[in-house]
């Protein structure tokens, strides 16, 4: 496993359970490097002053936040002073049923595991597990990494403590801006045939069913340049119209997936 990310203890009342974190997801993308296509050099990024055209030291560099179209200037120093205090703790605020809690406020998942294998330290870490699992509810807390202050949500997932850090409440965008189609609502009839459309595509949950296309095809590519072969580009697909019946539409979707 790679290094943890943090280390420290979650606490809750009188309870410390000293545990460590570890990212839950890993990164399974393909990276490119930018090259000069003339002589595959690497491409250097460097940090230029606009105004004198020379190159700028890490030092020289100040931070500008554009207020009501002027600049103010902030340094390390008073950036630093605003700093969370650095701590060794996820401090638990309060636990929430966790089905009600809006999947847009979750951002990064992690896995907390105990740090060290004394008996005290396992035993507490058992019982937050199956004490979450059993209420069905999920820890919130708020702990410091790196830099940076994390509202986090700590739930059981298979006999671990999964924690997941949010986003806050003016971070999420509200819904009413979006379009929601008119004022103008669908017919019970159209309801009821989108319902059916749902209802023969639904499925339990299975996560190895899907998988990432795409990364599949970059493979695919990656390989065939390495054996030096010429890659066909496709045609660019069409983009299908829009249904002029909309419950035309729904009836030929159910007929073809009860039809599989």
């Amino acid at each position: 496993m790679a290094p943890a990310l943090w280390s420290g203890s979650l606490s809750f009342g009188l309870v410390n359970v000293p545990v460590q974190l570890f990212s839950a997801v890993r990164d399974l993308d393909y990276h490119f490097r930018q090259l000069h296509e003339k002589d595959k050099a690497p491409i250097e990024q460097r940090r230029y002053c606009s105004e004198e055209a020379v190159e700028v030291a890490w030092e020289e560099i100040a931070h500008g936040y554009d207020l009501d179209g002027k600049q103010v200037i902030v340094n390390d120093d008073e950036l630093a002073s605003v700093q969370p205090r650095k701590t060794r703790t996820i401090d638990i605020e309060a636990f929430v049923h966790l089905a009600e809690v809006d999947p847009i406020y979750f951002d990064h998942p992690y896995f907390l595991v105990p740090a060290g294998d004394s008996k005290g330290t396992l035993r507490a870490y058992a019982l937050l597990v199956e004490a979450l699992a059993r209420s069905e509810r999920a820890a919130l807390g708020r702990f410091v990494m790196r830099t940076k202050e994390y509202l986090a949500l700590v739930r059981s997932r298979d006999g671990a403590l999964a924690l997941t850090t949010m986003r806050f409440a003016d971070e999420v965008r509200p819904t009413k801006p979006v379009p929601s189609g008119g004022k103008k609502k669908p017919t019970k009839k159209q309801v009821d045939g989108a319902v059916a459309v749902i209802e023969e595509l639904s499925t339990d949950w299975d996560p190895e069913r899907y998988a990432d296309c795409y990364r599949a095809r970059l493979r695919r590519v990656i390989d065939a340049k390495r054996k030096r072969k010429k890659i066909a580009v496709p045609e660019p697909s069409r983009e299908p119209s829009p249904a002029a019946d909309l419950m035309e539409a729904l009836e030929r979707t159910l007929d073809e997936v009860r039809s599989r």
